[in-house]
């Protein structure tokens, strides 16, 4: 038996499309060509998923799990140096794995209502992350009631640091070699200032 016949169908499935979203970006993965690579019939995926959108999802999850096993691996002697680490994997994932890390955040493709049936296990997978990262945030900050706004405008900028750097942008308006001052410029109007 080969390992292709021992992984489980719905997983070949999801490994296929992991590997065409990284491949070929968001906008390739469709149930046509994930079932080609995956060596299966195009009505396959319907049997485990029934919407583009719920192996979207089981996609996206992959995603978000990568990056808390990235997230888990940062190590800091305090709450700022571990945020500040998690930022470091944040924006290098969205270099590495740039399809995948398009798709995470794209919840227009994942969900129209949050119903169906991939929406609670990828909330599953993100909502941790939030999490952590808010307990940390509230360490830095003194203020574990205002933790999760200020989180949540600290990944909004962070994203947005990532699509500029993706872009080329950064390096247009600082100059090549500036994103540890540009991210240090990020965490210190969230956190404060390093001590």
């Amino acid at each position: 038996m080969n390992s292709e016949e021992q992984t489980p169908l719905r997983e070949r499935l999801v490994d296929a499309g992991v590997e065409l979203v990284l491949a070929e970006g968001s906008g390739a993965v469709g149930l046509r060509e994930i079932a080609r690579r995956a060596g299966v019939s195009h009505g396959a995926p319907r049997r485990y998923f029934a919407t583009h959108r719920e192996l979207l999802s089981a996609v996206a999850r992959r995603g978000f799990e990568e990056l808390a096993g990235r997230f888990a691996a940062v190590r800091g002697t305090g709450p700022r140096e571990r945020v500040a680490g998690a930022a470091r994997a944040y924006l290098a994932y969205a270099v590495e794995r740039r399809g995948m890390y398009e798709l995470m955040f794209r919840h227009d493709l994942l969900s129209s209502d949050g119903l169906e049936a991939a929406g609670p296990r990828l909330r599953e997978a993100t909502v941790p992350l939030f999490g952590e990262l808010a307990r940390l945030v509230g360490e830095c900050t003194g203020d574990a009631e205002r933790a999760p706004v200020v989180t949540a405008a600290l990944w909004a900028n962070l994203h947005g640091l990532a699509q500029l750097r993706g872009w080329g942008s950064t390096g247009l308006l600082l100059g090549e070699g500036r994103e540890e001052e540009l991210l240090e410029a990020v965490l210190s109007a969230h956190l404060g200032a390093a001590q």
